[in-house]
Formats: structure tokens, C-alpha cells, sequence
């Protein structure tokens, strides 16, 4: 081992982060004095060390879905949805059904995931989760019915989408009354059950990938870059351009105070 040049033991064993360094090389390269081969051991043990983290941290995300489990009900759908503060776009809602006993490390709420990670774990739940569901609310129908119930809708379409009927659904803070599947509404449920995590994620990266489509659709919003959001970039495109077929014509940036008339969306001259 002490043979092989620095480069060499960073390009076999080292080159990437996500693969483990067996412990028998482990061993053998604590022996080895040069200052760059302690460098790669000291930025293993760090990796390790996070590594073991996101496994604890994906375990602690089971903690809903194993008495579950234990009861015989193994198709659980965690739901969550995406887009409810924007001023564009539709509201995204996903349910994700994970294998029982799957442990992913990685997985989190969506919110603390990088881009990269969020998208990441898409794919991977995509190969792995024994159903997949996705359901969208529309503009039109979150000023039709306003956003909390275009929340719900969106979400008891995702269900319906699924391949299979789920046993139980565990939800961000909702419920579905009209659905008579068995469910529970965790506050937070996002950070603490991992089928509400992979939904949020599932919901997340589908509708960034809408809102960038819409970005070449209706160019001059900048949608790929705030997601509909209402940024400052976002409020001056609309008072250039006006809003567009994807806009929420009810929706204004801050609530009026009570008693008084909601003010007029942001497009909108007094």
C-alpha cells in the first residue's frame, strides 16, 4: 500500500464519497506516515461520521411507519404537497408508498435538501417506492375554491393516482375527510414520518420541473428561477408584463388587516 503513489490510493479508493473505504484499507493506510494519505484517511472518517448521521436520522424518519408495519399494513402513503404560496402555478400534491422496512438514508424533508439532493432521491424513489402518485390543483381552481381546499384537492388526486390503494395515509398537517382510508395528520409531518418526506420531495421536484417548462411557456418571469414565488423580480415582471393564463388572480402578497377589503393582486392598478 505505502507503494502506491497518493494519487493513485485517492483514485482507487477515494474518488468517490458515497462508497465506503473498506476497513482493512482503512487499517493498513493509518500505518502509512505521508501527510496526503492522512489527509484522504481524516476525510474518510469525516464522511463516515455523516454517513452514520443520515442512517440515524433516516431510521428516526420510521418512527410512524413501523408499528404500522407491525400491524400488517404495508402499503402506506405519505402526503405532501408543493406551491401553496405562490402567485403562479399549479399546487402539486404526491404520494409516495415506500417498501416496508426501506431505510433511506438521505432522505429529509424537502425544504432542507439541496437541489441536487432533492433531485437525487427522486430518482431514487422512483426505483424503489411500490407507488407513486401525483395530483395537481389549477390556478382556476385555487381562486374557485382558495388555496387550503385546492391543497386538499390536489392531494386526494394524488391518492387516486396511486397504482394501488394505500391501507393507511399519513399526512402534513391534513386530513382528507372524504376519503375513507384509515389516516393520521402529523404537525410537521414532513420532518418526521419518511413517507411524508419522500412525498414532499416527489411534490417539490415535479413542480420545479413544471415551473422551468413554464419559464420557456411564458418568457420574462423568471418562473424557473422563483417558482412563482413572490419576489421582487416576480412582482416588477408583472407590472411590465401583466399575468399570464398561469396566475392566480385572488392571490396578493400580504393579507389586509381584519375588517378591511383584501387588496387587489399584485397586477393589478388601484
Amino acid at each position: 500500500m505505502v507503494m502506491m503513489s497518493v494519487s493513485a490510493i485517492r483514485a482507487r479508493w477515494f474518488a468517490d464519497p458515497a462508497q465506503p473505504v473498506p476497513a482493512d484499507v482503512l487499517r493498513d493506510l493509518s500505518t502509512d506516515p505521508r501527510r496526503g494519505v492522512q489527509s484522504l484517511l481524516a476525510r474518510a472518517r469525516r464522511q463516515a461520521g455523516r454517513n452514520r448521521q443520515r442512517r440515524q436520522r433516516a431510521v428516526e424518519l420510521l418512527r410512524h411507519e413501523k408499528p404500522l408495519w407491525r400491524r400488517g399494513l404495508t402499503r402506506i402513503a405519505g402526503i405532501d404537497e408543493a406551491g401553496m404560496g405562490p402567485l403562479a402555478g399549479p399546487v402539486i400534491a404526491a404520494a409516495v408508498i415506500l417498501p416496508p422496512g426501506s431505510i433511506l438514508p438521505g432522505l429529509d424533508d424537502s425544504k432542507v435538501l439541496t437541489r441536487r439532493q432533492r433531485e437525487a432521491m427522486f430518482v431514487q424513489l422512483q426505483g424503489l417506492a411500490l407507488g407513486i402518485g401525483v395530483g395537481r390543483a389549477e390556478p382556476a381552481e385555487v381562486d374557485r375554491l382558495n388555496i387550503y381546499q385546492a391543497g386538499l384537492l390536489a392531494m386526494t388526486r394524488a391518492v387516486a393516482a396511486l397504482p394501488q390503494a394505500p391501507d393507511y395515509l399519513l399526512l402534513d398537517a391534513r386530513s382528507l375527510p372524504d376519503l375513507a382510508i384509515p389516516q393520521e395528520s402529523l404537525i410537521g409531518g414532513d420532518r418526521r414520518s419518511a413517507s411524508i418526506a419522500a412525498a414532499s420531495v416527489v411534490a417539490k421536484v415535479t413542480r420545479d420541473g413544471l415551473m422551468a417548462q413554464y419559464e420557456k411557456d411564458y418568457p420574462g418571469y423568471g418562473f424557473k428561477r422563483h417558482k412563482g414565488y413572490p419576489t421582487a423580480d416576480h412582482r416588477r415582471a408583472l407590472l411590465r408584463l401583466g399575468p399570464t393564463p398561469i396566475h392566480r388572480r385572488t392571490f396578493t402578497v400580504t393579507p389586509p388587516p381584519v375588517g378591511q377589503r383584501p387588496p387587489l393582486p399584485p397586477w393589478e392598478p388601484s
